[in-house]
């Protein structure tokens, strides 16, 4: 059970739609983002005992955060759509999409950088309202869209690379973007302070992106009305919402972040290229639902989807310095995912329970 960004209790939600248990009533220790984070730090406290390497903030810490920003944004891509009852299985092949655009403004209309980015979210926004807008319109399950848009855009992407490149990538570098592949934040000073040599400038997006969906899901009457039609579609159409609309906004968000993830991927390699997203998959759904977001849609929790990706960073990172191969990395990974699932179910019955006696 989480707790929904945009309300402390259930009844300021639009309709008045039956929601999670209020989290001001549980204890503190039962909260599901303070157990992701003191899990995430006590494994890394146990990694840096064990493999000092670790702590390394240059060779270690600073690619462990890349990763972990750019995944933050694929797994928010798929939170979008899950706040609304949906799902995106074309996630990676939405993030490579966006990256060709931006690839191809690079190499052939040497776009500056910036230009270049917008022209990738541009891309991944209209083939993620194209997917939305054909759910809402013929009332297909987003499953079934979204797969056979992955497929769609396999097929499509290859072949634009292979026509459009000789190598199957853009390998042009337009001025800044290698700065955000190796800088950090230590890189840029103001005065007499300077950031951390850990954190990527390439973070900077992500925290734009958290920023964002979090001042929507919590502070606006848009973000309201996502959440109630994915926790009631029938309510929602009942109380005046545009539940189809919502659906096109939602899946454009999707392919609008995953575009970005897809940027920052590329960024992260220094090359454009077809293969960009072909893992994006599980990390978007292990992100979004360990972090606190339901299935079934109505509940999101933004921090939440940071939290949850920078456990299964850390987790990755951890094992693979102690020398686990990647079928036994897999496997360890399942577990530990799992035991934190399942602690956090027990920690949130338990509470439920008192709080049952005690009215």
């Amino acid at each position: 059970m989480t707790t929904p960004v945009t309300a402390p209790d259930n009844d300021s939600r639009p309709g008045g739609t039956a929601g999670p248990r209020p989290a001001h009533r549980l204890p503190f220790w039962v909260n599901q983002r303070l157990g992701l984070l003191v899990l995430t730090l006590a494994l890394a406290a146990v990694f840096g005992v064990l493999r000092p390497a670790f702590l390394d903030q240059r060779l270690v810490l600073f690619p462990l955060l890349r990763d972990v920003s750019t995944l933050t944004v694929v797994a928010l891509a798929q939170m979008v759509v899950l706040s609304v009852g949906h799902m995106n299985l074309a996630v990676g092949r939405m993030a490579a999409f966006g990256a060709l655009f931006a690839g191809l403004g690079y190499d052939r209309l040497h776009l500056p950088l910036q230009l270049g980015l917008l022209l990738c979210l541009f891309a991944g926004a209209a083939v993620g309202a194209l997917a939305g807008w054909i759910i809402a319109r013929t009332g297909v399950s987003s499953f079934v869209v979204t797969l056979a848009m992955d497929f769609a855009l396999l097929g499509l992407v290859s072949l634009l690379y292979s026509a459009l490149t000789e190598n199957a990538a853009f390998t042009t570098r337009p001025s800044g973007l290698m700065d955000l592949r190796s800088f950090s934040l230590a890189d840029i000073c103001v005065g007499r302070v300077c950031g951390s040599p850990a954190i990527p400038q390439m973070a900077q997006f992500t925290v734009l992106a958290l920023a964002g969906l979090g001042f929507l899901y919590a502070r606006t009457r848009i973000g309201r009305e996502l959440l109630l039609t994915g926790s009631n579609p029938a309510a929602a159409e009942l109380s005046g919402i545009p539940t189809g609309r919502r659906v096109i906004l939602a899946h454009t968000l999707s392919g609008l972040l995953a575009a970005l993830a897809g940027f920052m991927a590329g960024a992260g390699t220094g090359t454009f290229r077809a293969s960009i997203g072909e893992d994006f998959m599980l990390p978007s759904f292990l992100g979004a639902v360990l972090g606190g977001t339901l299935l079934t849609g109505g509940v999101v929790s933004v921090l939440g989807v940071l939290l949850g990706t920078s456990l299964v960073g850390v987790i990755r990172k951890g094992l693979d310095l102690l020398g686990v191969g990647l079928e036994s990395l897999n496997i360890y990974l399942g577990c530990v995912l799992l035991l934190a699932l399942s602690a956090d179910r027990v920690r949130t019955v338990v509470s439920y329970r008192k709080v049952v006696r005690s009215t």
